[in-house]
């Protein structure tokens, strides 16, 4: 999903000012009906055209892909009748779309709709950031109304999990600008709930779809209120003004002896991490970076910080993924940091913050105002990089602030994404990528980790794409050009008025598409 930054100092004195105004439906609906929600998240989309981004990773409450994931990340059909069929090469993907399905203005879907959103996207004129995802792409056309051909340009194993992508109505979408038409605010899909009404910066309502193709849901109505203050959504949960919220853990913990409301705790691919922006004087210094991942105590972060909800990030991917490389893990170390840093001529001066060459070794760390979490990793990390000799002066700031800064200054930021590891690993690392918008923030190059990046996505041998990624990760180590802290468990609290929750294991980007909400369509009220 696409997030919305809060950039401007109105929008934020009105989501904390929303805790003293009536709640969403003028607080009626955060409260008894089993048949309408209201869940509190921390900000909200820049778009609901999956064309700019929206939904890309699948669970968009308005429009389906071709596929879906289930409980356990598992692809299942959804606009098609069944998974694909793949030819032995691996270069062509044959999708049979289902039978009868309408998009909400009651026009039926066809495959020139899922030609047309494909097309769209990998047109270079559409302003979709996550282009370089469907790079496997050569051509994609319609053979009849209900079948619907890719072919690719090279095999790529995950290409099946790239087809979540939701799909939009041609019809619709087409008559209009992709970059600023209608259509990216007043959306028309084939999904379980119809956008009822946007109020930007303060909430989204949703209305069940009564003509969706797998039944319609029992919840009719989802307001998803936009409160970036975690103490001020936590409030309003114990109030009574919301449903559920997602929290961070030590707020959540709070709710333990509320016997109305149930904690969800999901696992995540979602890291917090600092950028080390290499065109920096001294991040840009090989030996500043490898000291600062010498210095720094994750697990003190996951227990202070998290209170244990998570886990020490060692690189992109979470220890217990299959991918991930073993024996990367690492303690703090000091003494390495300190010895790293003499050997490379950073030497100790005034106020313990070494110098090298009349450089001294200070940065700025900036973090997005509001956000507690992040603001206390920044802060940790700042007090166990001057242990080692380096000053981190931290800043809050908002995205339009911090954005411009990012090619030069530290920002603790956060990414992963959930299945393939081509998914989130391309996308941070990829020199091709180095300063393109969110991607590669850190503007990282290094020949190993590019060579291994593009193994991985053009190889469809697992043993070749497992060493590919195995030799990435120990390049990092090497080479840091980020910190990688913590893997953060999402922790949400909800009314306990509804069967059927679950979680599943989440991207980075959570709230509005991940949670115990992720399959809203499938609850049923509690008898």
């Amino acid at each position: 999903m696409t997030v919305r930054r809060i950039r401007t100092a109105a929008a934020a004195a009105m989501l904390t000012g929303v805790a003293a105004c009536s709640a969403p439906g003028n607080g009626t609906e955060g409260g008894e009906a089993a048949d309408s929600v209201v869940i509190g998240v921390a900000s909200e989309p820049d778009t609901l055209s999956p064309l700019l981004g929206y939904g890309k990773d699948g669970n968009s409450k308005i429009f389906d892909g071709l596929l879906a994931r289930d409980a356990g990340l598992k692809l299942r059909p959804a606009l098609a009748k069944a998974l694909p069929e793949v030819t032995a090469d691996g270069l062509t993907y044959t999708y049979t779309l289902r039978d009868g399905v309408k998009f909400s203005d009651g026009k039926p879907l066809s495959s020139a709709d899922v030609v047309f959103t494909y097309d769209t996207i990998l047109d270079a004129k559409t302003n979709n950031t996550n282009r370089s995802e469907l790079d496997a792409i050569e051509d994609v056309r319609a053979a009849g109304d209900d079948k619907v051909v890719f072919t690719l340009k090279y095999p790529y194993a995950p290409f099946a999990g790239r087809t979540v992508l939701p799909i939009v109505p041609e019809h619709v979408a087409g008559r209009q600008d992709p970059n600023t038409g209608s259509f990216n605010t007043k959306p028309i899909g084939t999904g379980p709930y119809l956008l009822a009404s946007w109020s930007e910066g303060e909430k989204l309502t949703f209305k069940a779809n009564p003509n969706y193709w797998g039944g319609a849901p029992k919840v009719k109505k989802v307001t998803m209120a936009i409160i970036q203050d975690d103490d001020v959504r936590a409030t309003r949960l114990r109030s009574g003004d919301l449903d559920g919220a997602i929290l961070p853990p030590n707020l959540a913990a709070t709710f333990k002896n509320d016997k109305a409301k149930k904690t969800y705790d999901a696992k995540t691919y979602d890291f917090r991490t600092v950028t080390l922006p290499q065109e920096n004087k001294v991040t840009g210094d090989r030996a500043i970076r490898q000291a600062l991942d010498a210095a720094v105590d994750r697990q003190a972060m996951v227990d202070k910080i998290l209170d244990g909800a998570g886990r020490p990030a060692y690189g992109p991917l979470p220890v217990d993924d299959p991918w991930f490389a073993k024996g990367i893990e690492r303690k703090q170390d000091l003494t390495k940091a300190r010895r790293v840093l003499d050997e490379a001529g950073w030497k100790s001066g005034e106020g313990g913050i070494r110098a090298k060459d009349g450089q001294r070794a200070s940065f700025a760390l900036l973090y997005p105002s509001g956000d507690k979490v992040r603001q206390d990793h920044a802060l940790a990390y700042a007090s166990d990089a001057k242990k080692a000799g380096i000053e981190v002066k931290v800043e809050s700031a908002t995205w339009e602030v911090i954005e411009p800064r990012m090619k030069t200054d530290a920002v603790l930021a956060g990414f992963g994404s959930s299945g393939d590891p081509d998914y989130g690993l391309y996308t941070l690392l990829h020199s091709s990528l180095a300063g393109d918008g969110f991607n590669n923030m850190a503007r990282y190059d290094d020949p190993v980790v590019d060579k291994a990046l593009d193994t991985g996505r053009h190889s469809s041998d697992t043993t070749a794409r497992k060493a590919a990624y195995d030799s990435l990760q120990r390049e990092l180590v090497k080479n840091p050009g980020y910190t990688f802290l913590t893997h953060i468990d999402h922790v949400y609290v909800l009314a306990d008025r509804w069967e059927g929750l679950t979680t599943q294991v989440e991207p980075h980007e959570h709230g509005f598409a991940s949670g115990p909400w992720w399959n809203l369509e499938a609850w049923q009220p509690k008898k």
